[in-house]
């Protein structure tokens, strides 16, 4: 178990040279936006001091801090924590405060060690987490407002959405979203104001992020009352569902009940819709033996990964579309270090977003950089199941996509419209590009999020 030294740390013009330095490859060191790019971890300025404050300087500290946790070396880990607790305040500039986030991950996996006082005074006192916040569906509607991370998706799967379902008489969709259903409404009234015969349309959620932030303070129950009820204004005719699944086990009872519900409407004129947002990447990404419990819902070779058995089975029910959305950043390394950097190279974007539509001290700063502290908690102290932030990079889920027999489509230049449209009610910074089929939501030239639709092959 390692052991702490509960003595002071030394001042930082006395702290000796790293023992174990990681040299950053130069062609990876990235100018970031609004951040000069920093001299090797150590080396002095021309006033002789060193570049603390710059961000590629922070990311060594905490990659040599990562280091000096794993390997067990106490007395160095808890030099850089002290160095890290200093210039990484909870309140200063987005590279601060992003820094401090992993400085608290760092101090919680480092805890789990060992036991030390300095640790825990940090913890208590300097990065302690702020809990996550009920939102209201008033609040968490405006929330989502704010920004178009998830505007973004919204607006380009629904825009795929109403150029296939065009024709039928039922559309059924399958909500796979980390947002509560707050894509739902703008569908419900772009279907209003498209079609002169407005479709059936059923909803089946699942019941699954009750732990993941952002939490809504209203049951999924009492959100569909409040849908059925919106579509009804808008003269939509809707059923909604609620069906308890689990990511965990790739939602296995969900496909199963869409398998036997399948078999019931096939030869009806019914459209379906698979909506993914945001979500799949918490389907555990390893290769398992499957357990007998699934086989029913996933007959696939036992070799497969969750995530490829659930897109399978997903293309074995033959969806009329599958709109897939996520963040386009690689946090599933094993190896502790290449996923700190992999997200402190991604999850500055949202730091340095936030400073552009929210004033300091805010209480909606305060929940929006909550749900952050606890995304980079789960990527940088956990691991096993417990750590569920497994996000792939665009390029991985096409791939996977393929793999399952589907085809990529691509956006139509209305979609791309609309969604420009969109991002002009926004600060300036975020962009828009295609990539192949996709489409890209970019920060700064930066990619963010990806939006992708497919069809059975």
């Amino acid at each position: 178990m390692m052991q702490f030294n509960e003595t002071p740390p030394q001042p930082l013009h006395q702290i000796p040279p790293f023992s174990k330095p990681t040299i950053m490859n130069k062609n990876q060191t990235r100018p970031w936006p609004g951040f000069p790019t920093s001299k090797a971890l150590g080396n002095n300025n021309s006033n002789g001091n060193n570049n603390f404050g710059d961000a590629n300087c922070m990311e060594q500290l905490l990659v040599h801090c990562a280091n000096a946790i794993e390997s067990n070396d106490a007395t160095l880990a808890q030099q850089i924590l002290w160095v890290l607790n200093n210039i990484a305040p909870p309140d200063g500039d987005s590279n601060q405060r992003l820094t401090c986030a992993f400085l608290r991950a760092l101090i919680a996996r480092a805890a789990k060690s060992g036991t030390c006082k300095l640790l825990a005074a940090m913890a208590n006192s300097h990065c302690n987490s702020i809990d996550s916040h009920k939102f209201s569906i008033i609040e968490f509607a405006s929330f989502v407002d704010l920004t178009p991370w998830h505007r973004f998706g919204f607006t380009a799967a629904n825009a795929a959405i109403l150029e296939v379902i065009e024709g039928f008489s039922v559309v059924h969709i399958v909500d796979l979203s980390l947002m509560h259903c707050m894509q739902i409404p703008t569908l419900i009234d772009a279907i209003a104001n498209r079609f002169e015969v407005t479709p059936l349309i059923k909803l089946t959620v699942a019941d699954c992020t009750e732990d993941i932030p952002p939490i809504l303070d209203l049951s999924y129950q009492e959100l569909g009352y409040k849908l059925i009820n919106f579509a009804k204004s808008r003269n939509v005719a809707m059923e909604f569902r609620v069906v308890a699944s689990s990511y965990v086990d790739g939602f296995a009872s969900l496909i199963d009940q869409l398998r036997v519900q399948n078999l019931v409407y096939k030869e009806t004129n019914e459209a379906l819709v698979i909506n993914c947002h945001m979500l799949l990447h918490y389907i555990p990404e390893e290769t398992i033996s499957t357990p007998n419990s699934y086989s029913y819902a996933y007959p696939l070779e036992s070799s497969s990964s969750l995530r490829a058995m659930f897109l399978k089975s997903l293309r074995s029910l033959d969806p009329t579309i599958v709109v897939l959305v996520d963040e386009d950043a690689d946090l599933t390394s094993n190896n502790l270090v290449n996923r700190l950097r992999s997200a402190f190279n991604y999850l500055w974007i949202p730091y340095d977003t936030v400073d552009t539509f929210l004033p300091r001290g805010s209480k909606q700063r305060q929940w929006y950089e909550a749900d952050l502290c606890w995304k980079i908690e789960n990527v940088i102290a956990h691991e096993g199941l417990q750590r569920v932030e497994r996000l792939e990079p665009k390029s991985k889920w096409v791939q996977r996509m393929k793999n399952a027999g589907f085809r990529n489509v691509s956006f139509g230049e209305e979609t791309v419209s609309e969604v420009k449209s969109m991002l002009g009610e926004h600060a300036a910074g975020w962009g828009l590009k295609k990539e192949e089929e996709d489409v890209v939501l970019t920060w700064k030239g930066h990619n963010v999020v990806f939006a992708s639709a497919w069809i059975s092959t």
